[in-house]
């Protein structure tokens, strides 16, 4: 069979028709007739294909250890989100993107620790309980939380600068399922434009703002994981996330507290900051 406008589709989907695992040949095949459906409609030259291949050549070539700029290119296509929000959960706490950034081990921290390094920025507390949907407490869940300085940069951004580890912290609910940790209020930011993915947002005029957030992923014992942000009600760019994040539920009030009393207790100057979350966790098995 001549391979043609008509005929290529099926010709190549044919060609996995020997895959064992049944759902990577179901998704190879859709993959490539959607694929195949894209081209024909937009019709691209042989250069603009070349460039096409370059560009995707060039965000690989920009990935490295601290930096994912595949996660990136996802993330401004609305992909990453629209994965989560498929495979999001059902009745617990909306989950959001990870993001290029989980990319150092958070250092284990006890409750109440200060996880700002740099004693930089507005002071803010973050208490905040992880219960299953049901509202049972969940005890010992770990809650992984990394965040921007005030500044708008993480560690990983400022090697020089800032210490590793810098706005991260790995946290245990107690019996209670409470949790609470000491941090500076982030800023809003841009994601990194100095790669292949921020040349294509500046060729769309799309700008690379995300709002000020702070992100958790919170896991527990037979239930299921959750990626989530406390995005900050009052920071700019809340309405046009870069990376269509946010969701309303998450938009937080970070409390201005100018009691004296209340700022000794949590060991903060005044005024500061304060944040109260609850991380609502599905069952194990209920997504499937």
């Amino acid at each position: 069979m001549d391979f043609t406008e008509e005929t290529a589709s099926d010709a190549v989907v044919a060609s996995f028709a020997n895959t064992e695992d049944p759902r990577l040949r179901a998704v190879l095949g859709s993959l490539t007739r959607h694929l195949h459906d894209f081209v024909r409609e937009v019709r691209p030259s042989h250069d603009e294909w070349a460039k096409a291949v370059d560009f995707l050549t060039e965000v690989g070539q920009t990935c490295d250890e601290t930096r994912q700029e595949f996660i990136l290119l996802s993330d401004v296509l609305g992909v990453s989100m629209l994965v989560e929000t498929i495979n999001g959960q059902h009745g617990g706490t909306e989950n959001t993107v990870l993001g290029p950034f989980h990319a150092v081990e958070s250092p284990q921290r006890d409750a109440g620790e200060n996880i700002d390094l740099l004693g930089e920025g507005e002071p803010c507390v973050v208490t905040g309980r992880v219960v299953s949907t049901d509202g049972e407490p969940l005890r010992g869940a770990s809650v992984d939380i990394w965040q921007c300085t005030s500044e708008g940069f993480y560690d990983v951004q400022q090697p020089d600068v800032q210490p590793l580890g810098n706005g991260r912290g790995l946290f245990r609910s107690d019996d209670d399922g409470r949790f609470w940790f000491r941090t500076v209020v982030p800023s809003h930011y841009p994601i990194p434009t100095d790669g292949p993915v921020g040349a294509l947002l500046e060729t769309a005029r799309r700008h690379p703002y995300r709002p000020a957030h702070i992100h958790l992923l919170a896991e527990a014992a037979g239930h299921e994981p959750v990626t989530t942000h406390l995005f900050v009600a009052d920071s700019p760019y809340i309405d046009s996330d870069a990376v269509f994040a946010v969701k309303q539920s998450l938009v937080t009030e970070f409390v201005q507290v100018d009691d004296e009393d209340q700022a000794k207790a949590y060991g903060v100057q005044a005024p500061f900051r304060l944040v109260d979350v609850e991380i609502s966790l599905e069952t194990e098995g209920r997504l499937a």
